[in-house]
């Protein structure tokens, strides 16, 4: 009797998901250091603005890094294959970073800004691993290797950049922002260079094509069901009741989830502006970079990851089923507001002392795991509840409402922490949102979840 022998993933797959890694390594890299350079003193060689302006600038490189793929999907969709545009836009994007290294005022940062938007947009390794792995066996857990590659870079760069701007790279009293940047282009193109070649040598003819083009046989049977749902839809109702209940419900969570995500990544900014003031950042003899707070939730992503997915399979193995989505996203967002609660506690029992940097280490684990319970929601709940009609502009929904929270954490950065607020009211504050937030999805969850059930189903 023979054994099954373990079937592993495509070799493309691994082309594609380490392709990753040179991206989300330059992204964080330059996500991190923008805050750093733009308010350091041009004596160090940064270029002297505001916090403000620094907190600014860094959620404009994050919406518009969302916003991007918006627009590269149209055209990976209809016109140029993702093959092709991939290493198109690994390479504006190392446009981008090089300019931020040779950036010497704000102009120029905002080019980095544009270049790397762009550049971010036209990538599509996540679209192309849908294509490479088509064993639905392996799907799920090749997204979770995926997201594994993707935190690896991220924590790659976050980790390496502290030590490299302000020790290996400072030279004479001016810190080392330029080579930083720089190092963030050159991972892009060698990311264009390891993707084209390697591409070339094992993904075949996949992405060669528009993805329209490209359809797999489950996308052309689903698209033959779907124009057939559209043609008899056309002669009744333009949406059923059950419809428009669900797509209310995807705004409805859309909502929450800029309330999440502006509290997330506003949650970063006192780190950088409020915290280097009044914690002791030398640990064991070492001034700790400010950026290896993003390396700490990159690591905790990781960890995390397989525990919460764990958790997931049990809950939905229960005789009563499943956690209701909007409980999950409930207690995201609650988790949220307890991290704000420690930065309250933090600041208060400090008494105006410095304290030690370690405190950040469980700021990060509370914020991550309040992230880990919030991400089953996005492109899976809408997919799953969207009319297959308005698929594409439910997606978009998401993607602005995405793209508004990251627009809006640095303006409210300013508004707020650097408004003259006490730090640790503005944190009560945020709290109290979070928790108000909480407790609207836990006490209308019965009415909530009515807006996604079929009553046809539900009778049966």
């Amino acid at each position: 009797m023979g054994e099954t022998k373990k079937k592993g993933y495509p070799k493309g797959f691994w082309v594609c998901g380490c392709t990753e890694i040179f991206e989300r390594l330059a992204y964080y890299l330059g996500r991190s250091l923008i805050l750093i350079f733009v308010t350091a003193s041009v004596a160090t060689g940064g270029l002297g603005l505001s916090k403000g302006q620094g907190a600014t600038m860094q959620s404009l490189l994050t919406a518009f890094a969302y916003l991007g793929p918006l627009v590269g999907g149209v055209i990976a969709d209809r016109y140029i294959g993702g093959r092709y545009t991939t290493p198109i836009g690994y390479i504006i994007a190392g446009i981008g970073y090089y300019c931020g290294g040779i950036a010497k005022s704000p102009a120029m940062v905002y080019v980095m800004i544009f270049c790397v938007s762009i550049g971010l947009g036209l990538q599509k390794t996540g679209a192309l691993i849908g294509r490479i792995v088509t064993d639905k066996d392996q799907v799920d857990s090749a997204f979770s290797i995926r997201y594994t590659l993707v935190n690896t870079g991220a924590f790659i760069g976050t980790f390496l950049v502290g030590i490299l701007y302000k020790d290996v790279f400072a030279k004479n009293g001016v810190l080392g922002f330029a080579p930083c940047f720089k190092l963030a282009a050159i991972s892009m193109w060698a990311g264009a260079i390891w993707f084209f070649v390697l591409g070339n040598r094992y993904m075949g003819e996949v992405g060669k094509k528009p993805f329209k083009l490209e359809k797999t046989a489950e996308e052309l049977e689903r698209e033959r069901a779907e124009k057939a749902a559209q043609k008899e839809a056309s002669k009744k109702e333009p949406l059923t009741k059950v419809e428009k209940k669900r797509i209310a419900a995807i705004f409805l969570v859309a909502g929450f989830s800029v309330i999440f995500w502006i509290f997330w990544n506003l949650a970063y900014l006192p780190v950088y502006y409020y915290w280097t003031e009044h914690m002791n950042w030398v640990v064991a003899g070492y001034e700790v970079p400010t950026t290896w707070f993003d390396a700490a939730n990159s690591m905790f992503c990781v960890i995390l990851g397989p525990i919460t997915a764990m958790l997931w399979r049990k809950l939905a193995a229960r005789p009563q089923g499943d956690m209701s989505l909007f409980k999950k996203t409930g207690i995201g967002i609650g988790v949220l507001g307890v991290s704000y609660i420690f930065f309250a506690a933090l600041d208060m029992m400090r008494g105006g002392a410095k304290i030690s940097v370690l405190w950040l280490l469980i700021f990060s684990f509370i914020l991550t795991l309040g992230e880990m319970f919030f991400s089953p929601l996005g492109h899976a709940f809408i997919s799953k509840y969207s009319p297959s009609r308005y698929l594409s502009t439910m997606m978009a929904v998401w993607g602005i409402a995405t793209f508004i929270s990251s627009l809006a954490y640095g303006p409210l950065f300013s508004a707020t922490f650097e408004g003259g607020f006490k730090f640790s009211s503005v944190c009560i504050a945020i709290a109290v949102v979070a928790f108000i937030s909480a407790v609207v999805l836990f006490v209308l969850d019965k009415r909530l979840s009515k807006l996604v059930e079929d009553e046809e189903e539900v009778e049966a």
